[in-house]
């Protein structure tokens, strides 16, 4: 396996890395932080309904989606990004993606510990100070043939940066969302009171790696990867793919008798769901699903949208649906079960006047 320690790169350029390497079918540990500031919302997101695209345009923040689930984050040069990427046919690693989240943050919990930090992995994809306190949010999925895992160290979080590109009601809330990351979210600098240098930390994470995952061989950007970023950059960035999970639907609007949109809207244990159904008689006629939660296959979820369709708007089909659908699949999504889809669709609620 091979060892990409990147220092920092440009916004995107540290998150198009592992993209690339995925879909070139390299297996690799890539250590990684922005030289600039990002804004990254998760495969399954709205970027519409997640972050405020035009102040991140006024204040010269980036913005793209990921290929990997999870919310819309603020990232910048106070983050260290470790990322594996591996064939799926590799047996050295977990096969279910609960065990990828626990197995694989061993060793950036064991790196906050030799910093005197206790930390642990919580479900679904946490890792949390003994105190409970968010230190590292953590993503996962699959990329072409390559399965992939990300996580960051956090030397430093600015929460205000984050709270205004999150898209929000009104500035009230903003200073609760502001608040709730001030009470709820922890880095190496509050904890230690002071950032260890990085090229220690990064040391660390390496070897805590290379424990687990043997011999890692140092590797550099070349020609033909910094080729493929480039070109993923373009497809990343673009309006086409940034909107991929936007919803067109009419709002207000009541297009005929017996038709309607609802909208709704559900918390499970692995992130928030959002949904947007076109109902006909109580039938599913279209229905769009978002969320930061995690889903694999990935590209399932738009099969489930299609399976859906022509569905009851009733509790028991609805979950009956999804359950099969699961189980034919054989979809993982750490604490997201029918259940929680089948709550957001059924108890969603119309938006359309009369």
């Amino acid at each position: 396996m091979y060892l990409f320690d990147l220092g920092k790169l440009p916004g995107q350029g540290s998150m198009l890395i592992f993209h690339a390497l995925a879909r070139m079918g390299v297996e690799a540990l890539v250590i990684v932080s922005p030289k600039s500031p990002l804004a990254s919302i998760g495969y399954f997101q709205d970027a519409e309904k997640e972050i405020d695209l035009s102040y991140c345009r006024q204040n010269g923040i980036s913005a793209m989606r990921r290929e990997v689930g999870g919310g819309a984050t603020y990232l910048d040069e106070n983050q260290i990004f470790y990322q594996l990427i591996w064939k799926r046919s590799n047996s050295r690693f977990p096969v279910e993606m609960r065990r990828i989240f626990e197995e694989l943050s061993i060793p950036a919990c064991e790196t906050y510990r030799r910093f005197g930090i206790e930390a642990s992995f919580r479900r679904e994809n946490d890792i949390v100070t003994r105190e409970g306190k968010k230190i590292a949010g953590e993503g996962g999925g699959d990329i072409g043939n390559c399965m992939v895992f990300v996580g960051g160290i956090l030397l430093d979080f600015d929460c205000e940066a984050m709270s205004k590109i999150l898209r929000v009601p009104d500035e009230k809330f903003r200073d609760k969302v502001y608040k709730s990351m001030e009470e709820n979210l922890t880095t190496m600098k509050r904890e230690l009171d002071q950032i260890p240098p990085r090229e220690e930390i990064v040391r660390t994470l390496i070897g805590e790696y290379g424990k687990r995952l043997g011999n890692l061989e140092p590797a550099e950007l070349d020609d033909r990867l910094v080729e493929r970023m480039r070109a993923l950059e373009k497809w990343f960035t673009s309006d086409r793919f940034l909107f991929k999970k936007t919803r067109k639907v009419p709002k207000g609007v009541k297009i005929k008798g017996g038709l309607e949109i609802r909208y709704g809207i559900h918390k499970a244990k692995g992130g928030l769901i959002r949904t947007v159904e076109e109902v006909e008689e109580n039938r599913i006629n279209e229905i769009g699903i978002s969320g930061d939660f995690q889903f694999y296959p990935k590209d399932d979820l738009a099969n489930m949208e299609l399976e859906l369709r022509k569905t009851e708007c009733e509790e028991e089909r609805v979950h009956r649906k999804i359950q099969q659908f699961y189980e034919e699949h054989h979809i993982e999504a750490p604490g997201v079960a029918p259940q929680d889809f089948t709550t957001a669709i059924v108890q969603s609620q119309s938006e359309v006047s009369e």
